[in-house]
């Protein structure tokens, strides 16, 4: 099979850091797929619009050609999500892959029209071995304010692509809060447009890799309203033989005055063989903004783990106890119980 180079950052580095795109091999990309039917849609009301009738796909930049391509031809699932109004109910679409459904390639868009507001939940399982591609836009019109909430419990022996656009308008704010934990490849690429004046993204995402798990994540952040703003968090931690890849650019461009940008990305390394690699970029061509930028990964201290030993726990729960609490302020920003504790017995159960 012939290698993929996927995930291109939007400006190169020295090829010493070896992080400008992921190369794969041996990926098997289905040419043809069935109709998709397990996916359930809950509290759907009649102040959302949801059906089929998508415009044309187009992306800046996305996971790759390739895979962008496939959703174009053959999406076997495409929903278009219109918000009107403010929605106080959580709208929640599950995706279950199984024997039957062991393709999806989705073609999901949401449009938040002046004024609305809406919690969306995406979630995406699987228990044997599958394939999933999905496209996500999000526009978000003028004085509007969207959350969206992925969650990735797919297998790891599922290979997952996702490719995520926003386009953010005047007074505009779209928070997002991704949980990466399963497939075998997760690929992300993640493209926000923030063109509105006092427009506003927050990036929210936790991951964790086991056993030979590989997981790339690459976020491009354009500024072009005045005074907008942009926030990107990430935590994560790693076992086994599990690798990661973060690629964050904020680019302030021309008309961005009094904007900001910040992003954050910290890896725990819970075993000898876990590699993280990261580069944050801030890019510029307007002043009077500002651009701030960190990323660090390192192993639990030994302090820190004796001090929780001392109480009681045993070494592999007092792992799950620091994981926990460095994921805990992006958890927290989920609004929905039964999706926290999902999320927390996935993470308890990743660690044993």
């Amino acid at each position: 099979m012939e290698i993929l180079k996927l995930n291109e950052t939007p400006v190169r580095t020295s090829r010493n850091f070896n992080i400008n795109n992921i190369k794969l091999e041996n990926v098997k990309i289905p040419e043809v797929v069935k109709n998709f039917t397990n996916v359930k849609i809950k509290n759907e009301t009649d102040k959302i619009k949801i059906d089929s009738n998508l415009d044309e796909l187009f992306l800046n930049y996305g996971v790759g050609n390739i895979f962008v391509e496939q959703v174009k031809k053959i999406a076997n699932k495409k929903l278009k999500i219109t918000i009107d109004t403010k929605i106080k109910k959580e709208v929640f679409i599950d995706f279950t892959l199984d024997e039957e459904n062991n393709n999806l390639i989705d073609n999901i868009e949401i449009i938040a029209n002046e004024n609305s507001k809406a919690t969306i939940y995406l979630k995406y399982e699987s228990k044997i071995s599958a394939f999933h591609n999905g496209v996500l836009k999000v526009i978000a019109k003028e004085n509007s304010n969207i959350d969206v909430v992925i969650v990735n419990l797919l297998s790891s022996s599922t290979n997952n692509f996702l490719s995520v656009e926003n386009e953010i308008l005047d007074n505009a704010k779209v928070n997002f809060v991704i949980v990466d934990f399963g497939g075998n490849a997760s690929i992300t690429n993640l493209y926000s447009n923030i063109i509105g004046n006092e427009a506003e993204n927050n990036i929210n995402t936790i991951y964790l890799g086991k056993d030979n798990q590989l997981k790339d994540i690459n976020y491009i952040c354009d500024l072009k309203g005045k005074k907008s703003n942009v926030n990107i968090e990430v935590q994560g931690a790693l076992k086994d033989s599990a690798k990661k890849h973060f690629k964050g650019t904020i680019d302030f461009k021309r008309g961005c005055k009094k904007s900001k940008g910040n992003e954050n990305e910290f890896c725990m390394l819970l075993s000898d063989k876990a590699k993280s690699l990261a580069l944050p970029m801030l890019l510029c061509s307007e002043e009077d903004v500002e651009g701030n930028h960190s990323s660090s990964a390192g192993k639990i201290g030994e302090k820190q783990l004796f001090y929780i030993m001392s109480r009681g726990f045993e070494l592999k729960e007092a792992m799950k106890l620091i994981v926990r609490a460095n994921f805990n302020n992006i958890i927290e920003t989920i609004k929905n119980d039964e999706i926290k504790n999902r999320i927390l017995y996935e993470i308890d159960t990743i660690l044993d």
